[in-house]
């Protein structure tokens, strides 16, 4: 039975209940699977959730989340006894943790928006949407391109974008038809979950991870370097506030 994924649909739930489907150990890692979670496994360039499920006296650390073939596994110890399959359990997400990654992940596709917007036409490759230094790459070429103006002009745009106050939304979609909607649809879109376009304003991102409810939330952006690497552009940044 694959796990229902709560995150998908509400982004910003931090409490849930589920059911416990199996308690096993797994090359000497205790791992929980439940009927549906709201801890986001790591993946997508954003590092996964860390928390707490518990069950009155039952309590176990969510240390780290994965999602293999359709489960999402829940990594971590537990505190007192073990549950067992059919227990119903309370999830609890460290709220600080995933904001602080929510508004890095849309860090991230904000300077998407903010090249666009720029009449920049790279072709966006993988994001790092971790707190030690975060970045996202694009297939390109700085031939001919003044690297500072176009790195002082895209954290003005960024900036502007951010006190609009643009409202995000979810669609969930087949891939064909997310051109409709998206400047930029990968090839490979994963199979085993919902397919999902988030929306920033009229901007539209093929992306299964976790983001702001308004662009404002995201606080500010700040530009740190544009560099060519092979193949690819990477352009790292850090957040304001």
């Amino acid at each position: 039975m694959q796990t229902k994924l709560i995150y998908l649909e509400s982004m910003d739930q931090y409490v849930d209940e589920a059911r416990v489907v199996q308690v096993m150990n797994e090359e000497g890692k205790i791992v929980v699977t439940l009927d549906q979670t709201i801890f986001y496994p790591q993946g997508g360039g954003q590092p996964f959730d860390t928390g707490i499920i518990s069950n009155q006296d039952k309590k176990f650390l969510v240390e780290e989340v994965r999602f293999v073939e359709g489960i999402v596994k829940h990594i971590g110890k537990f505190e007192g006894g073990e549950f067992e399959s059919g227990d119903r359990v309370t999830c609890f997400i460290d709220v600080q943790c995933r904001e602080l990654h929510t508004r890095l992940h849309s860090g991230g596709h904000l300077i998407d928006m903010g090249l666009k917007q720029l009449g920049v036409t790279w072709k966006p490759g993988r994001g790092y949407h971790f707190p030690n230094g975060p970045y996202v790459e694009y297939n390109g070429s700085l031939e001919s391109v003044d690297v500072e103006k176009l790195k002082g002009d895209l954290e003005t745009i960024c900036n502007q974008i951010i006190q609009k106050g643009i409202k995000t939304s979810i669609l969930f979609m087949p891939k064909e038809e997310m051109n409709s909607v998206c400047a930029f649809v990968p090839e490979y879109i994963p199979e085993n979950k919902p397919a999902r376009v988030v929306m920033y304003g009229d901007f539209g991102i093929p992306c299964g991870g976790t983001h702001v409810n308004n662009l404002s939330d995201i606080g500010g952006v700040s530009i740190r370097k544009i560099k060519q690497d092979g193949e690819n552009i990477r352009v790292s940044y850090t957040l304001i506030g």
